[in-house]
């Protein structure tokens, strides 16, 4: 069920507010696009500054915007594992798919802390997880073996993987084996990634160009490499382009120069500048979405 381009949904505002008249459009063009699943509610969905019942509305209204066309994996991840419960259990009653959840951010647990807080969540519920492994937000690395550990409860399917490391991938079916589903976190490396063993990516620029993303997932799934490569040459300005500042900004600047959605988000993240967006409409010039 998990595989493919996911995009790292992003939650539009309006006058500050959830804008969900927009959101239900997004849902259906992901699903028009060809769009492999949902991830409502990560970091790109801004979900440090969502209060706890907007995080739960909106994954209650993607969930039933989605209608069972494409599955839902909502993020339900927080350094606070208490929270995290509240999180998976809400998604697991609004009937997501699965629950993507990060790796405990400031708090710096130990790998045995690690195992300790997935294994509470993963008994919390009857919802599949999805570990959320990148260390360069959480300071916090989960270790191929913590992850073979954690791969032995029935629940916990797989890991999106934002480390940028392709050997992981590699070193990961070795400990946690090979039918551990591994999506990749980061759109550069996402062709190579799929090459050591991936079957996906829970993407940034999905949300800006979901049909050539997806288009190169079913490459690589495929085994069509070339294709895929040549997919992948077309999306990498636009994956460079994005992350200049922070990805959600520089994605909600592209999808604002789509007519896709408002560029509005929340303090303390703000719209990128103007060198930013030059480059930007360079990237979507060349990825053909932009005369």
């Amino acid at each position: 069920m998990f595989k493919g381009s996911m995009p790292a949904l992003v939650t539009p505002f309006k006058n500050g507010a959830v804008d969900f008249d927009t959101l239900k459009r997004l849902v259906d063009w992901h699903v028009d696009q060809g769009s492999h699943g949902l991830v409502p509610v990560g970091t790109t969905g801004e979900s440090p500054t969502l209060t706890h019942e907007e995080h739960e509305e909106v994954v209650t209204f993607v969930v039933e915007a989605a209608a069972g066309r494409i599955p839902v994996i909502a993020g339900a991840g927080s350094n606070n594992t208490e929270e995290a419960i509240r999180f998976l259990q809400h998604a697991e009653k609004a009937g997501a798919q699965a629950g993507l959840v990060v790796t405990p951010y400031y708090n710096k647990p130990t790998q045995d802390g690690l195992i300790r807080h997935f294994t509470m969540l993963h008994d919390s519920c009857e919802l599949p997880i999805i570990i959320y492994n990148i260390p360069g937000r959480s300071v916090v690395d989960m270790t191929p073996k913590t992850m073979g550990e954690l791969a032995k409860l029935p629940r916990i399917i797989g890991v999106k993987d934002a480390t940028g490391d392709l050997a992981r991938v590699c070193a990961q079916r070795i400990t946690c084996g090979t039918d551990f589903v591994q999506l990749s976190g980061e759109d550069a490396t996402a062709h190579g990634f799929n090459a050591q063993g991936g079957v996906g990516c829970i993407s940034v620029t999905a949300n800006v160009a979901p049909a050539l993303c997806s288009q190169m997932q079913e490459a690589t799934l495929a085994g069509d490499y070339i294709t895929a490569l040549e997919l992948q040459d077309r999306l990498m300005p636009l994956h460079h382009s994005i992350f200049v500042e922070p990805g959600l900004c520089g994605a909600k600047y592209a999808m604002s120069r789509l007519g896709l959605c408002e560029e509005e988000m929340r303090a303390p993240l703000f719209p990128v500048s103007q060198p930013t967006r030059d480059l930007i409409d360079n990237g979507l010039r060349h990825a053909g979405l932009l005369n």
